[in-house]
């Protein structure tokens, strides 16, 4: 069994992945760690998991601790608080799982500039893997300190890598994304723009021009285009607690069909067990509660562009269910494990 624990625990992406843990055949949960609740027990945070997860929560001082005796920790941290960590799982030979931005960027001076937090293990970022295994499989099975992905870039990298693996399809100095969130992609934590008397009836975009994940979402580009990418990115919060829907235009270099671009999707994606690629329009209705990013894709002859809609669950495909996923890989087993079929737990 894979000794795991979660440094991080209460909160939305925390519980997700402690939902799926349990139900993991191959994984057994050592310890749970939130410094907000520690001393009580998990099924007191969460009463959905009585007399099924009632360890007492560690302070992160004591996770500290306990993070040495095990295979694998996951930390669902705020950024900027996984520095030390990481370190203590490097030096203990433990792998580590990180839900925050702080080992996504390859460039400690942009995670300063775009996080405007210093960046105290520079050291570290050599050993660091960018966790999308449709990308990158064979780094993370070779690594020991892997970044989960955010939801945003989840969706929208995977939209577009296709694009740009086929040389010469779009300008690539021409890309839009136009991405809308529910409400947990923000955390659970007091914010009154977050609770639902703020936010129901009402769409708001935010971050518009300087939102932290466009350089993520760049830096993954790049390296797939085999050339620096910049692009549009501008997200949405949307009155629904779950999913991610981002829509992407892209200016078309030559005349295609759909059936041709039908054709490059399923060429990229077509052996993956996690992305489908649909005829018809995907929803976030489709993927709520699953680890699927399902994709559509249009060609707008009028423009001469390409509109490509990718969806996901930003609780698992955008957070918990790839850092399962993540595990999976890096201990070399069948990636669905513990992934198959519906797996929400609310929120």
């Amino acid at each position: 069994m894979i000794k795991t624990g979660i440094i991080g625990a209460t909160g939305y992406a925390g519980q997700q992945l402690a939902s799926l843990l349990v139900n993991h055949p191959d994984a057994e949960i050592a310890f749970l760690s939130s410094n907000s609740y520690a001393g009580q027990l998990f099924s007191d945070i969460y009463p959905q998991y009585y007399e099924i997860l009632d360890q007492p929560l560690l302070s992160t001082e004591e996770a500290k601790k306990a993070m040495k005796d095990v295979d694998v920790v996951f930390t669902a941290l705020p950024n900027g608080l996984v520095f030390e960590l990481a370190e203590i799982a490097v030096e203990n030979n433990v792998k580590i799982i990180d839900f925050s931005a702080d080992f996504r960027l390859d460039d400690a001076e942009i995670y300063e500039k775009w996080y405007k937090t210093e960046h105290t293990a520079r050291h570290l970022i050599e050993k660091q893997v960018y966790g999308l295994p449709e990308l990158w499989r064979d780094k993370i099975r070779d690594s020991g300190l892997i970044a989960n992905p955010g939801c945003y870039t989840t969706a929208s990298i995977l939209a577009v890598a296709p694009l740009l693996r086929e040389a010469g399809l779009i300008d690539p100095d021409r890309i839009i994304i136009d991405a809308k969130s529910g409400i947990t992609g923000a955390g659970r934590k007091k914010d009154y723009g977050l609770l639902y008397a703020e936010a129901g009836e009402s769409i708001k975009a935010y971050g518009i021009a300087n939102h932290r994940h466009t350089p993520e979402i760049e830096q993954e580009l790049s390296k797939v285009a085999g050339r620096d990418i910049c692009l549009q990115f501008t997200p949405h919060l949307m009155p629904m607690k779950r999913g991610i829907l981002a829509t992407i235009y892209a200016d078309l270099l030559k005349s295609v069909t759909e059936d041709d671009l039908y054709a490059v999707y399923e060429k990229c994606y077509g052996e993956e067990k996690f992305v489908r690629v649909r005829r018809g329009i995907c929803e976030t209705r489709f993927v709520v509660g699953t680890n699927y990013c399902d994709i559509s894709l249009r060609v707008d002859v009028r423009t001469n562009r390409a509109i490509i809609t990718s969806c996901i669950d930003n609780m698992l495909k955008g957070a918990a269910g790839q850092a399962l996923q993540n595990m999976n890989v890096a201990f070399g087993l069948d990636e669905n494990t513990g992934l198959a079929g519906l797996n929400i737990i609310a929120p």
